[in-house]
């Protein structure tokens, strides 16, 4: 028995298909965007930034350790982008910033030397031992910035050294504060590449930041992608060491063997006391010593008291 549908019935399947066709809308899967927010740095590139930063922090550790007569350690923490903004708020207060010009780049970068590691690098040039169980949370006077100034020296120093395979970058000091939010260098919104180190200064441990802005970073896109993309043809002499003190302990199989002719199954199971075997070769013809399987050298089999030896003669020379 058929059945009539009412209107209010078709209206209500009409509106259920309107709506499943909403659901599925292409334009509800969009990510929104926050254009506060500049565009994002490429993940390869964080990632140069960060092996050069870690040169960077072994370059330090070894130059700070024979400045301050002391056992330096620094360690890459993180490597990311944040705003301006962000990156104040995470900086203690009051603590050592400094402003840095980045010639011959317009704009500036930041660097900040946790207050933790301030007072017991300032105690140690000025004699002490750096191991002073108290806590100091007040601003550096301006007599404790002239000390320091020879620290910024080695840091800004190991800093340039580590930027050369990228650019050429003379990083100076412009601008002082102990306040992050009074240190306006950039907009607050304008993004940077925030550097941590950890760096651990005999029982004193602090943090080291340095803020470059990103603009900067995308400016030099194509000097980066070059560093990458140069590979050396030929190792350096220290690379040859680095690499002979690795596989020296190595154990390598060497045989000398005698190269004959093939016989097959039903010959050998004929085979008798009596018969020759003919193996085609000389006495005077050198004998390849193999490594590993491979031919490396030609010579003679001989004997050294009971015991058999191989005498090299020569380079074994593969053939054309």
């Amino acid at each position: 028995m058929e059945r009539l549908l009412s209107q209010e019935e078709i209206d209500s399947v009409f509106r259920g298909l309107k709506d499943q066709g909403r659901q599925e809308d292409p334009a509800k899967k969009a990510v929104p965007y926050d254009f506060r927010r500049p565009d994002r740095i490429a993940k390869d590139q964080l990632r140069a930034i960060h092996l050069l930063h870690d040169n960077f922090a072994r370059n330090m550790a070894s130059s700070l350790s024979a400045y301050l007569r002391a056992y330096v350690i620094v360690n890459l923490v993180s490597v990311e982008q944040l705003s301006y903004v962000e990156f104040t708020q995470c900086l203690p207060s009051p603590t050592c910033l400094v402003s840095l010009a980045m010639k011959p780049f317009d704009g500036n970068a930041v660097l900040e030397l946790s207050p933790s590691l301030v007072f017991p690098v300032l105690e140690m040039l000025l004699g002490g031992t750096g191991r002073s169980s108290a806590k100091i949370t007040r601003e550096i006077t301006e007599i404790e910035q002239v000390v320091l100034d020879g620290l910024y020296r080695i840091i800004l120093h190991d800093l340039k050294q580590s930027w050369q395979s990228v650019t050429q970058i003379d990083f100076t000091i412009e601008a002082r504060e102990t306040e992050p939010q009074l240190l306006q260098i950039l907009a607050p919104n304008e993004a940077v590449v925030a550097i941590g180190l950890e760096v651990r200064i005999g029982e004193n441990t602090g943090m080291l930041n340095i803020g470059v802005p990103s603009i900067t970073i995308k400016m030099l896109r194509q000097k980066f992608d070059q560093q990458w993309s140069v590979r050396r043809t030929e190792s350096t002499e220290e690379e040859q060491r680095h690499t002979l003190a690795l596989i020296k302990p190595a154990i390598v199989q060497l045989d000398a063997r005698l190269q004959g002719p093939t016989l097959s199954v039903e010959d050998l199971m004929r085979l008798e006391a009596g018969h020759v075997l003919a193996f085609d070769y000389s006495i005077d013809r050198p004998v390849n010593i193999l490594i590993n399987g491979t031919p490396k050298f030609r010579g003679q089999v001989v004997t050294t008291g009971r015991k058999k030896a191989f005498v090299i003669e020569e380079m074994y020379k593969v053939v054309e």
